[in-house]
């Protein structure tokens, strides 16, 4: 039977705060924070019955330990949506969660479903290292040059990325002051806290003078990572940590976090049902693959293929979130592509608001659908990163 192709639209989306590693979410399992946010996003959609939920596709770039266990029916069965409603874990390291929205707007596309799920959780605090719990590289990597770049750190890649294309470090250093700069501006303006849903924090302490436990609790509201008092003398006295010789530091990088994201999305028969309208069209997500040993180019490849699929221009954008892994990956990507530097990240990016791996994709799915809701001139808006190993990723979206 053929069926013709229809469109997926984004109903809903929300996200956690993103904490920084062994931060606030530190005693907080990933597959508590899903949970927290599929209970969420369904929320925003009055009247939907969780049964017509077709999957939940999840995004997690290291799903072992706590966010092991297919990550994504755990936190679905904990979020209380009915056992009837399948999940599954994808991987793709950083794109994870973008590649987890637009696996879920195929299925609709397809005519599979007409109520899904794409959502990202990542804990970073519980993993004892950035590459997990065992690290066992096939040992074939070591034995041919072309290989080898499979294994390099992600700093070292960005130390050649800077090297390649001649990114300093002052301007690295002044990219990494200005992400710090525009997030605190959106908090300080509320940007954020439409798309956040607040987390609140259950600990147990010891009281030693009552030899009680007692549980305090605390309501996390914002992101951690800004930080208004962030300079470029204080951004310049610090040390590079993956090469001696080297400019990338802790100031110009992406932080460690943990966090979570959802997105819900529906065909056009499940929006008449349910009376719902829209937020943004699922336009299109292209992924390409670039040399291991300098893999944050990677959008530099992903970008245009998505926008050539989509038959839409590069100055049609309107918004674009660019994954700050290193302020040295992203001036390549803005500089070699010549992205407006107004339309990349205007509330600032992973530098100051974390990079939680496999959640990251969806939770800035989630600022761009609060930035169509807040402005109407955001018409076209992208979500794209580099990705481990060499790949690019890109994910484009339409307001309606």
């Amino acid at each position: 039977m053929n069926r013709q192709i229809q469109d997926a639209y984004i109903v809903a989306a929300t996200r956690t705060p993103v904490a920084k590693r062994k931060g606030a979410f530190r005693n907080v399992r990933p597959d508590d924070m899903l949970a927290h946010v599929l209970r969420a996003v369904v929320a925003k959609a009055p009247g939907l019955e969780l049964a017509d939920i077709g999957d939940v596709v999840v995004g997690c770039a290291m799903p072992e330990a706590e966010q092991g266990m297919n990550v994504a029916r755990i936190g679905l069965l904990l979020a209380g949506f009915p056992d009837t409603v399948p999940g599954i874990t994808i991987n793709r390291f950083c794109s994870s969660g973008v590649n987890a929205v637009a696996d879920a707007a195929r299925r609709i596309q397809l005519g599979e479903c007409d109520v899904m799920i794409g959502a990202g959780t990542e804990s970073m605090s519980v993993m004892p290292q950035m590459m997990g719990n065992k690290i066992s590289m096939n040992p074939a990597i070591f034995e041919r040059d072309e290989n080898l770049g499979i294994a390099y750190g992600m700093g070292l890649t960005a130390e050649k990325v800077a090297q390649q294309y001649g990114i300093s470090r002052d301007d690295q250093d002044a990219f990494a002051m200005a992400s710090h700069q525009k997030a605190c501006a959106a908090i300080a303006a509320g940007h954020f806290a439409a798309e956040i849903t607040p987390y609140l924090v259950r600990e147990h302490q010891p009281d030693l003078a009552s030899n009680t436990v007692r549980i305090v609790e605390k309501l996390v509201e914002q992101d951690e990572g800004p930080r208004p008092d962030s300079s470029l003398e204080g951004l310049a006295k610090l040390r590079p940590v993956f090469a001696a010789k080297g400019s990338v530091t802790a100031g110009n990088s992406s932080q460690m976090s943990d966090g979570a994201g959802a997105v819900l999305l529906m065909s056009e028969t499940a929006l008449k049902r349910y009376k719902l309208t829209p937020i943004a069209k699922y336009s299109g997500f292209e992924v390409a693959g670039v040399p291991p040993e300098v893999m944050g180019i990677g959008p530099i490849a992903a970008i245009p293929k998505v926008l050539q699929r989509a038959g839409v221009s590069q100055d049609a954008l309107d918004w674009i979130e660019l994954n700050e892994a290193f302020a040295a990956q992203a001036l390549a990507v803005m500089r070699t592509l010549g992205l407006d530097p107004a339309k990349v990240n205007p509330q600032g990016g992973a530098i100051a608001l974390g990079h939680p791996l496999g959640a990251t994709g969806a939770i800035r799915v989630a600022t761009l659908m609060s930035a169509m809701q807040r402005d109407p001139a955001v018409k076209y808006g992208m979500v794209t990163m580099c990705i481990g190993t060499g790949m690019g990723a890109a994910g484009l979206f339409e307001r309606v």
